[in-house]
């Protein structure tokens, strides 16, 4: 039966989503794995997987499993090294489908499963979970993890009881799939600009609004063309589908409010939450991207344009400066790197509005809960999945889902570290099917260790380190390094330690009930093609239109929904 609804998903089609926060994280992107430095050193344990703790029998039979993942990656498991690997190693094979739409967006696919009782054994839903949940769909692996879960345990450490669903069902229905207390060592900033830029103003980088915009015409009078012939592009963006999220309206926080990414939401001290595109600050950053727009800063496509042109664009090197995540715009960089245009890639700024605030961008803001992967009730023998899962969290697992195959991806120095040859290297850098080809970091919705955390003998995890990272910048990143004299592209921008760690998890990652849900839907549907409304047209219409967003959103539930957040908050902090 469920080889049949798997069918039906496939054949369906699907309407776009909408991500809650910077949620498009396909697993190899350092801003989705940050942790707090103090703990990036914790050693990992290890555990055979498919070890009976009972009865200490493996059982490495073959056995596959239906997993449904609402990332569009790549499901020839079998195919790649890494995946036939595991399976040597539990008997387990993964039988991978993904929604049909481009977007990613899961809720079609979900809705169907719920109405046919028919689930596939293991699921990463991402934001649909709670619909699973209140269908009784997953299993609580509570009980499983106890048993057979020894590295699970270990992985998620002293954050484990954050997992649990809520105040008043503390069952565990689902792994974080965040990288667990990993460290930042490299990131997309709040906004990023070309290297060629910096380097034509001798490094300075830009802090505050003001001067990003002041260096973007600067370089764009002196650039009115790309050495191709191309019209030089200040600004671009891609919202016209989901994506408006990731690069109008997190930027929006970010820059604006200084906030950290908790979504759509703004949350004071008291941790009253607030939607965030009513913010005075945000307002006033919509009304500096309405005049890039009229004086032709800002590409006149941003909002029409498909996200494939906008990865063109920067594929080609003619926009000079972007509001994105590094994980978005990481397959134009490596196309610009395989062209030889490594002075088109983007650094990374902590620009923000004010220059009394502070870019939150390294911010540790708490294990990442609410998107994970969870066991349905349709699984036939979820012991074996959670030994799976638990074989994942090992180190034997977890190092060769990052670092590949020893002898083939990677290689033991003198000193028995875990190295990469630079052949190896550059094909992770420059070729966007590297994770597809290899298997290496391809599956997203696994439990994973984050970067820089320590194995038990004192070697990384995954192959990003500081050391790492250094080695492997290319000449424009370290000329840039050494004009800062900097040992990392993020020492420019204020350190963990500068932030307090917040006792919620990032909220636009939390399983939230399905009528807040909703409300929150209702005024994204709105601030969206308000917002684009209120950049498009002439400035002189920029008050008139922000007030009719406000009042539409105030039409339809904006206090209710800022109250019934408030309240789904403090049931967290409790």
């Amino acid at each position: 039966m469920k080889k049949r609804v798997l069918s039906m998903l496939m054949a369906g089609t699907m309407v776009a989503g909408m991500l809650t926060g910077c949620g498009g994280d396909d697993g190899t992107a350092s801003d989705s794995s940050t942790s707090d430095s103090s703990t990036s050193d914790s050693s990992a344990s290890d555990s055979s997987a498919g070890t009976d703790a009972a009865s200490g029998e493996e059982d490495l039979s073959p056995i596959t499993f239906e997993y449904y993942n609402a990332d569009g990656k790549n499901g020839n498991w079998s195919e790649t090294a890494v995946g036939a690997a595991i399976t040597e190693a539990t008997g387990v094979t993964l039988e991978i489908t993904y929604p049909v739409s481009s977007t990613g967006d899961a809720s079609e696919d979900v809705a169907l499963m719920i109405a046919n009782d028919e689930y596939p054994d293991m699921i990463y839903s991402k934001a649909s979970v709670t619909n699973l949940y209140e269908a009784g769909a997953l299993i609580d692996m509570r009980d499983l993890i106890e048993q057979y879960g020894p590295n699970i345990k270990k992985m998620y450490g002293d954050e484990f009881e954050k997992l649990k669903w809520g105040a008043e069902d503390e069952g565990i229905y689902q792994l974080s799939y965040a990288g667990v207390r990993g460290t930042i060592f490299s990131t997309g900033g709040t906004c990023q600009i070309q290297y060629a830029v910096l380097a034509e103003n001798n490094y300075e980088y830009p802090k505050t609004l003001e001067e990003y915009e002041a260096m973007i015409k600067s370089y764009l009078e002196a650039h009115p063309t790309t050495e191709d012939g191309l019209e030089t592009i200040g600004i671009s963006m891609s919202a016209s589908d989901w994506h408006w999220m990731i690069t109008l309206g997190n930027p929006a926080g970010f820059i604006a409010d200084a906030a950290p990414d908790n979504g759509q939401w703004l949350i004071d001290e008291n941790y009253n939450c607030t939607y965030k595109h009513t913010s005075e600050d945000e307002k006033e950053y919509f009304r500096w991207l309405s005049r890039m727009y009229d004086e032709g800063i800002l590409d006149p496509n941003f909002a029409t344009q498909t996200d494939d042109d906008y990865i063109a664009k920067l594929s080609s090197g003619r926009v000079v400066a972007i509001t994105d995540a590094n994980w978005h715009y990481m397959q134009a960089e490596a196309a610009l790197r395989a062209e030889g245009k490594e002075d088109k890639t983007y650094c990374g700024l902590p620009v923000v509005m004010d220059p009394n605030d502070k870019a939150p961008t390294l911010m540790y803001q708490g294990l990442q809960v609410g998107y994970g992967l969870a066991i349905t009730k349709s699984c036939e023998d979820p012991v074996r999945a959670i030994k799976f899962l638990d074989y994942l969290c090992s180190e034997e697992g977890a190092i060769l889902y990052k670092w590949g195959i020893e002898g083939t991806h990677y290689f033991l120095d003198d000193n028995g570290k875990r190295y990469r040859t630079e052949e190896e290297i550059a094909k992770a850098q420059t070729d966007p099917d590297y994770g597809k080809t290899t298997g290496i970091g391809n599956y997203v919705g696994f439990p994973i260790y984050g970067d820089g955390v320590l194995d038990s003998n004192g070697d990384y995890m995954t192959p990003i380190s500081k050391e790492s990272v250094r080695a492997e910048y290319n000449d424009t990143q370290k000329a840039a390094c050494e004009a800062w004299g900097a040992e990392l592209l993020i020492d420019i921008f204020p350190q963990p330690d500068e932030f307090e760690t917040p006792v919620y998890s990032p909220l636009w990652a939390y399983a939230i009930p399905q009528e807040l849900s909703n409300n929150v839907s209702i005024l994204d549907e709105i601030a969206f093609p308000a917002l684009v409304k209120c950049v498009t047209e002439p400035e002189s219409s920029f008050d008139a239109n922000w007030d009719a967003m406000i009042a539409e959103l105030e039409a339809n539930n904006l206090e209710e929904t800022e109250t019934m957040m408030t309240e789904f908050l403090a049931a967290k902090v409790q």
